[in-house]
């Protein structure tokens, strides 16, 4: 399994929202750059990043440190927030991104984002699905925020996609994103166990070692973690043991 570090930006700062709260944000001092670095020089071979004010904005933002990010640090970059045309997937592509994570879209007009996949690539193209887990357990995927509900299952979406050919899923459980509470290890098992020939990018939860090892019992492709690692909690020399070990 493939960990895979994130940088959320906001004002060109590494910052972490709780639960996707504007209200709620923590700011970090260290530089995206550096930190980048440090990801890399530990052995990891990916970024994930989002840009938080193109989320907010539905503009791209931070492009000149997007850029640096996707220039020689030797890391392939993916990129996500506020990405709602063709137009703005590109300039992100053109900005060095090696694939595109794409949300709300994703959710609300699929035919354009499987118009997307099949024009660029289903390798440059991840569907990213939000969910909040109903009280009978049911998967819904939320949009704009986490803000509305689609009144859609994760399995309806997931299902639409596959048909076309997409393989990389990024699906997250908004309860468990930036809490440090665990990764909701269930809900990776079913969509592993669902879709065998998918590739999903677990996200939200992590908070330490143990849940790597939980998450790779899954089948899961890879984990995307940002506060575990920021604040400490989950350790690069564990990341190292964890992959010399896979």
């Amino acid at each position: 399994m493939e960990v895979i570090p994130a940088l959320d930006l906001l004002g060109g700062r590494c910052v972490r929202l709780y639960q996707g709260d504007f209200d709620q944000v923590t700011v970090y001092d260290q530089n995206p750059i550096d930190l980048a670095r440090r990801y890399r020089d530990a052995g990891m071979q990916r970024l994930h990043v989002v840009d938080l004010d193109g989320a907010r904005s539905g503009e791209p933002g931070n492009l000149d440190l997007i850029a640096e990010l996707t220039g020689d640090l030797g890391l392939a970059v993916q990129i996500g927030g506020g990405l709602r045309d063709l137009a703005r997937v590109r300039t992100l592509l053109d900005t060095g991104a090696s694939r595109v994570v794409i949300g709300s879209m994703a959710v609300t007009d699929p035919q354009a984002v499987i118009g997307w996949i099949n024009e660029l690539g289903a390798e440059r193209v991840i569907p990213a699905f939000d969910v909040k887990l109903t009280e009978q357990g049911e998967p819904m995927v939320q949009t704009h925020g986490w803000t509305k509900n689609s009144e859609q299952t994760l399995w309806e979406l997931m299902d639409c996609y596959a048909e076309t050919g997409a393989m990389d899923f990024l699906c997250t459980d908004i309860s468990k994103d930036g809490t440090l509470a665990g990764p909701n290890i269930e809900l990776y098992a079913s969509c592993t166990g669902r879709y065998p020939q998918a590739r999903i990018i677990a996200s939200g939860g992590v908070a330490g070692f143990d849940d790597l090892t939980a998450l790779a019992q899954t089948a899961a492709a890879a984990v995307v973690t940002g506060k575990a690692l920021l604040d400490g909690r989950l350790q690069l020399e564990e990341i190292q043991r964890f992959l010399q070990n896979a």
